[in-house]
């Protein structure tokens, strides 16, 4: 089975950036090619990748191509650069934090030899092998989560999700999707079912797809159809991904899953998070204080480029949420399954981080 990959670079130093663009899934499997800083911006801006692991590792990229334009010698002018490249992919996207981990990673590799190497081919050289560490980092966080998480789905069983947390979300596996990939790889029988994930069809578009390549069976929903399916037992367990949580565990993801974290608990369903540690900002004690991300008013209005509201309408358009971490049964990540959901919890299974 060929699984086409999200992410990859393409070269050495002097290369670019290779991603699938996501807009365009289910009917076309195209690959954008991102040669300058400004293009990888874009990309991330326009969800054209999108996934807190993924938006990492194409940021890591975006600053190794954002720095081919420097060809001198000069420590301070790639000092200047650096800064100016770091900063300037900060502003795609303000929710994952996965995004400015990559991006303080990059900066920091490149302090820690900046002396040693001050040419800045080598320098360029030293970022791309950083930049290519955190893609490996995540393929291997992804099997890992997997494999630490693959237990929870039970022989004939109902999985919902909700977003697209798989393959395309990550470097290689997923994260709430790895924990199915590994079940059916162990030779579980379950099914899926899958929220479309308005506004913009992350579940139809994406983890429909996904679901269908690897031969899991999958069925999708509307949103407003979740409590319909686990009112009539067809669901037994929740997995979803996450693109922040806080010290505590409260979890921001895709808007929407706080309403199906709620309808889990009223139906007695558990409801887990799967991201890798990259994913936890231990700087926030809770989740009120995560970024939540204003998107267009027209991904509402206008949803792909066809008008379904009326001509100056108020829109509110929060393209996350939060769960509180007492609605989580557990969180299961590359170093194993966070349970019960709580800062100790936390902060023994992550260790250093």
């Amino acid at each position: 089975m060929h699984i086409p990959r999200t992410i990859e670079w393409v070269g050495g130093s002097d290369g670019f950036v290779r991603l699938i663009d996501q807009t365009l899934l289910p009917l076309r499997l195209e690959y954008r090619d991102c040669r300058t800083v400004e293009e990888v911006w874009e990309a991330i801006k326009t969800l054209r990748v999108r996934g807190a692991p993924a938006i990492g590792v194409a940021a890591a990229y975006g600053v190794v191509v954002g720095m081919q334009t420097i060809r001198e010698d000069n420590y301070r002018l790639f000092a200047r650069r650096l800064r100016e490249v770091c900063d300037y992919l900060a502003t795609s996207r303000p929710t994952a934090v996965n995004l400015f981990w990559a991006l303080e990673r990059m900066y920091s590799s490149w302090e820690r030899v900046k002396f040693e190497h001050p040419e800045a081919q080598t320098m360029r050289e030293w970022l791309l092998r950083e930049a290519q560490k955190i893609e490996a980092e995540d393929r291997a966080m992804c099997r890992a989560i997997g494999a630490a998480g693959a237990a929870l789905v039970g022989e004939g069983q109902g999985v919902l999700t909700h977003c697209n947390a798989g393959g395309l979300a990550t470097a290689d596996y997923g994260t709430a999707l790895a924990v199915m990939f590994a079940a059916a790889e162990q030779g579980r029988r379950f099914h899926v079912y899958a929220d479309e994930t308005r506004p913009l069809l992350q579940g139809a578009r994406l983890t429909a797809w996904e679901l269908k390549q690897r031969g899991i069976d999958v069925t999708l929903i509307c949103d407003n159809m979740a409590a319909q399916v686990m009112k009539e037992g067809r669901v037994h367990l929740v997995v979803v991904g996450a693109d922040r949580i806080a010290a505590n565990g409260d979890t921001a993801n895709k808007i929407g899953t706080y309403g199906v974290a709620l309808l889990a608990a009223a139906h007695g369903i558990p409801f887990y998070v799967a991201a890798p540690s990259s994913t936890f900002d231990l700087s926030l004690p809770n989740g009120d204080g995560i970024p939540i991300e204003q998107r267009d008013p027209k991904e509402v209005t206008h949803g792909f480029g066809r008008q379904t509201a009326p001509e100056g309408v108020g829109v509110y358009n929060p393209a996350f949420d939060v769960t509180p971490a007492r609605l989580i049964a557990g969180i299961v990540t590359e170093k194993g399954l966070i349970a019960p959901v709580h800062e100790e919890t936390i902060r023994a299974t992550l260790g250093g981080r």
